[in-house]
């Protein structure tokens, strides 16, 4: 059996940045670090940071409601640290790093920079343009930045939601149109609709300003994908089930791939699936440490 891992598989610079500081963080803090939301979409990464004693937390609010606990009230007393919470690669919306002042932590932040990027955008165009972002609107990245947008404007996943956020910038009265996009959106589906839009405005007398916000990283690993699953009888993909860049690999593998199977760690693997295939790709989403690479490669070549 031949074997094609992926080149870009695994860790991006942001993820492996804020994974690193936050095991950095636990082992110079040992008490009342907090981290808001999986600080990767990846259920191995989050359990392993737990066991090194940092606490996740859902909002401020949970906090502030769990403070109450006996657990965390002998924690608080027990420690003349101040609370430490950690800001992961998605970021949060502006009013969380309010809110967070205002109960005293510390913000250690490690929110991506290419996220920070797109928020400076939105906030600076807020005034005077319409903004339509592409993406999913319940994705934490998202979430952080329609707070950076202002009153005006419109979150587009499928194609389908065209219409909509047109008959919304219409009813705006904006003469200004700015594009842009969460860090993992698919870029074939970025440049499509990004088209359609500029169609359908055409006579319309719109300024459209489009800024492709897609990480770099991220659209090299969408196009490896895509070439490797042109070569092979089964593509593997490995990553969190709810990690959107990982989703959007899986989509790739689909597409290209006549067999294509999405799994979160070794233990997924069925080897009935792939025991009569002589060529095998495999990539991993941005939110999957190399070990976990590793050990589904091991199970694979024992075959």
């Amino acid at each position: 059996m031949e074997i094609i891992v992926g080149k870009t598989a695994g860790f991006c610079y942001g993820v492996k940045r804020a994974v690193e500081g936050a095991e950095k963080e636990v082992e110079s803090n040992k008490k009342n670090i907090y981290c808001l939301g999986e600080i990767v979409h990846n259920k191995d990464v989050v359990k392993g940071l737990e066991n090194k004693g940092i606490e996740f937390i859902d909002d401020i609010d949970s906090y502030k409601n769990d403070i109450n606990t006996t657990k965390i009230k002998e924690t608080v007393k027990e420690s003349k640290e101040e609370k430490r919470l950690i800001i992961r690669a998605h970021g949060i919306p502006k009013e969380t790093y309010k809110k967070a002042k205002e109960n005293n932590f510390q913000i250690i932040d490690y929110t991506c920079p290419n996220v920070l990027k797109i928020h400076q955008i939105a906030e600076e165009k807020k005034d005077d343009h319409y903004i339509i972002l592409f993406g999913n609107i319940n994705h934490p990245e998202n979430i952080g930045t329609i707070s950076y947008c202002g009153k005006n404007y419109s979150i587009i996943e499928e194609k389908e939601d065209i219409e909509k956020a047109l008959k919304e910038l219409e009813k705006s009265s904006l003469k200004k149109l700015l594009i842009i996009s969460q860090t993992t959106y698919s870029i074939e589906k970025f440049k499509e609709y990004s088209k359609l839009i500029q169609e359908q405005l055409e006579n319309k007398n719109i300024e459209i300003e489009i800024r492709n916000t897609i990480c770099k990283a991220t659209e090299i690993r969408q196009k490896e994908t895509e070439d490797i699953s042109k070569k092979v009888e089964c593509m593997i993909i490995i990553g969190g089930k709810n990690s959107s860049n990982t989703k959007k690999l899986y989509e790739i593998a689909k597409k290209y791939c006549k067999r294509a199977i999405l799994i979160e760690n070794k233990d997924q693997i069925d080897l009935k699936e792939i025991e009569n295939v002589k060529k095998i790709g495999i990539m991993a989403g941005a939110s999957t440490p190399d070990e976990k690479i590793k050990e589904v490669i091991n199970i694979i070549e024992k075959i």
